[in-house]
């Protein structure tokens, strides 16, 4: 089975009597065009989406396939993260650490205040973090909101 356009949102379509499979997108797959994936009852299927994909991204619940008895949603799975918050005295720290996830071209989030982000986590990343002042870290498991990104795209350089 070939998918080629997003048909949707779980949240806005009519799913009573449809069996729904889920396709595990990563977060970092999210953003590319093409995939070969398994949904969750083994179905085999191929996604081959247009460029609007590379910045607009697969979010957790969108359609890939419907008809009368079948929808293939997008299921993102929790990853590790890194949950940052600032010491609102330590303000000015919040430019200081954006600036350095973004000097390492890492996915940015907003967290649940302006003094709070989050990122995928990589060691490196958590170590640098940790030795900012004001800055408090912390590993997590949890799931990526893509409608709060900050970064315009969450994607690798390719060169």
């Amino acid at each position: 089975m070939l998918c080629e356009k997003i048909e949707g949102r779980l949240d806005e379509i009519e799913v009573s009597g449809k069996t729904i499979e889920y396709v595990d997108i990563e977060w970092h797959e999210a953003f590319k065009k093409i995939h070969r994936k398994k949904t969750d009852a083994g179905r085999e299927i191929g996604i081959r989406l247009g460029d609007s994909i590379l910045t607009r991204g697969l979010y957790e619940g969108d359609v890939l396939y419907k008809d009368d008895d079948l929808i293939i949603a997008v299921h993102t799975p929790a990853c590790e993260i890194i949950k940052i918050t600032i010491d609102p005295n330590h303000a000015f720290m919040v430019a200081k650490t954006c600036y350095e996830i973004g000097n390492r071209h890492a996915p940015l989030f907003y967290g649940e205040d302006a003094y709070s982000f989050i990122t995928p986590y990589n060691e490196p990343m958590l170590q640098m973090l940790q030795k900012l002042h004001g800055v408090t870290v912390k590993k997590e498991i949890e799931t990526l909101n893509f409608d709060k990104r900050i970064s315009a795209t969450v994607h690798h350089h390719q060169h």
